[in-house]
This record gives C-alpha cells, structure tokens and sequence, in this order.
C-alpha cells in the first residue's frame, strides 16, 4: 500500500543517510528531558476483514509491548486509510496508534523492530507504520 511504501522508503533513507535527527535543547524549549518518542501505526484487517480481534490486541500488548516497554505507552483506537493500488480504491480500516516516549539507542530500535516483527507474522500484516523522532518528554 502507498502509504506503507512511502513510510518505509523514509526511514530507510534515513537509516541508510546514516543520519538521526540531533536531540533537542529542551532547556531552550521548556524543559523535559530529551527521549525518542516512537509513534507505531498498527492496521487490524487483512483484506477488508477484521484480523485482529480486540482480545487478540490485548494478548499482543501484554506478551510484546508491556515487556518491551515497562515503562509506559499509549494506545489509541484509532481509523487508518491508504489508497490501494490493485484498483480497490480507498480503504478504511480500524487501527491502533502505540506511542512510546524512550531512552534512544540500538537497544530500543532493537525492541521496537522485535515488537512489531512479531505483529507482522503473528497476524499476517505487510506492514507497520513507524514514525521516531526525538522529542522533550516531561512526566
């Protein structure tokens, strides 16, 4: 799907550039400590049928997420929509929107890339929209 297409295409530029954005100065900017927020976008159907159950997310939540990331996430329900290019025109799908606000490194890339891994094969999914970016995080 295009969307997924073009997320993937970005952060591998990115990733292949070599380049991460600098941290913050979040003393300039308010406060808050500077962290890597990552924002995971999670479709539940395959075709245009529900895959992913409600009961199903909760599992996967509790045996990959809350492990991967004791510390806390959000979730939100949320609807996600792509234009398809084998002709069906515009789809809608309910979805999941995971926000984790973490310390960056290859351990947290390692955990998220793990976590969403698992989503794919677990529930026959293309992809996993991600977005990471640094942000000042206060609690």
């Amino acid at each position: 799907m295009p969307l997924r297409h073009a997320l993937s295409a970005l952060i591998l530029a990115g990733l292949a550039a070599g380049c991460a954005p600098p941290a913050p100065d979040c003393a300039a900017l308010g406060g808050g400590q500077p962290m890597l927020v990552a924002e995971l976008l999670y479709g539940r159907n395959q075709g245009s049928t529900l895959r992913v159950t409600d009961a199903e997310w909760q599992v996967y939540v509790a045996e990959e997420l809350t492990p991967r990331f004791p510390d806390g996430l959000t979730v939100v329900d949320a609807v996600g929509q792509w234009q398809d290019a084998g002709g069906r025109g515009l789809v809608r799908e309910p979805s999941k929107l995971v926000l984790i606000a973490t310390t960056p490194g290859p351990a947290t890339d390692a955990k998220l890339t793990a976590a969403i891994t698992t989503y794919k094969a677990r529930f026959a999914q293309d992809a996993v929209g991600q977005i990471r970016r640094p942000a000042c995080v206060a609690f």
